[in-house]
């Protein structure tokens, strides 16, 4: 059996399927003359226990995270959430994933990695620290060749002509932490629809869409309508005073 030239683990799996249904269909097994293991299998599978979902096997090991949010997985290291710097992780090398966690909640996932040496940011997961030292955008390695969204990547661009562009950028990057990505890309979509992709616009964009809608004006019957509509006139409060 030829080894195939495959790209991926899912087009290898998909070629083994393949490869072993075509053997089963040739091939016949010993307690049963004259069918072929495909036929046995098709005339049992309806006694056969009825799969619940995809097996979820794992290897799993407890690390510490180091200070530069990396943790050491097969032969390669992997980037976590800041908040795991420096602490006891978990984990867990599935056949296609890297998945991290920290007090059951997950810090960090990746692709799997075969290769070996490398180091495989999540320039995400270095946010918090990006927001105090904003310097690290241009040469921190996280960031290098940052596949960014369609719209931060459109005011990074539009931003990139100002002396003080990095530290704009990271100002509208600090608000995904407290309003998520989808709110920061929407304000960014609509200020550069407008022209402008300065921090300060995006930021107040940001701050208008997550005001509450206001509600809406009330029908005063008649039976509630002032007779005498009050009057703004400050005058009254100089007669309250001489007669007090």
């Amino acid at each position: 059996m030829p080894k195939p030239r495959v790209s991926s683990l899912a087009e290898l799996n998909d070629w083994l399927i393949d490869e072993c249904i075509a053997y089963a269909k040739r091939m016949e097994p010993p307690e049963f003359k004259g069918r072929t293991i495909w036929e046995v299998f098709q005339a049992e599978q309806a006694s056969l226990v009825v799969s619940r979902g995809p097996y979820d096997g794992f290897a799993e090991k407890v690390v510490r995270a180091s200070t530069t949010c990396l943790i050491m997985a097969d032969h390669n290291r992997y980037s976590v959430d800041a908040r795991a710097a420096g602490r006891m992780v978990q984990v867990r090398s599935h056949a296609e994933r890297i998945v991290v966690l920290l007090d059951e909640g997950i810090v960090a996932e990746h692709p799997r990695d075969f290769r070996r040496s490398k180091v495989i940011y999540d320039p995400w997961h270095y946010l918090p620290i990006l927001v105090r030292k904003p310097g690290a955008l241009r040469n921190g390695a996280p960031f290098k060749d940052w596949d960014l969204p369609p719209g931060l990547a459109a005011a990074r661009a539009k931003l990139r002509p100002h002396v003080d562009a990095d530290r704009q950028f990271v100002k509208i990057l600090s608000a995904v932490l407290d309003h998520g990505l989808v709110a920061v890309e929407a304000a960014c979509a609509e200020a550069l629809e407008a022209g402008v992709a300065n921090s300060d616009v995006i930021l107040a964009v940001l701050a208008r869409q997550l005001q509450p809608l206001t509600p809406p004006s009330m029908t005063i019957p008649d039976g509630l309508r002032l007779k005498v509509e009050p009057k703004a006139d400050c005058a009254r409060y100089d007669s309250l005073r001489r007669a007090a």
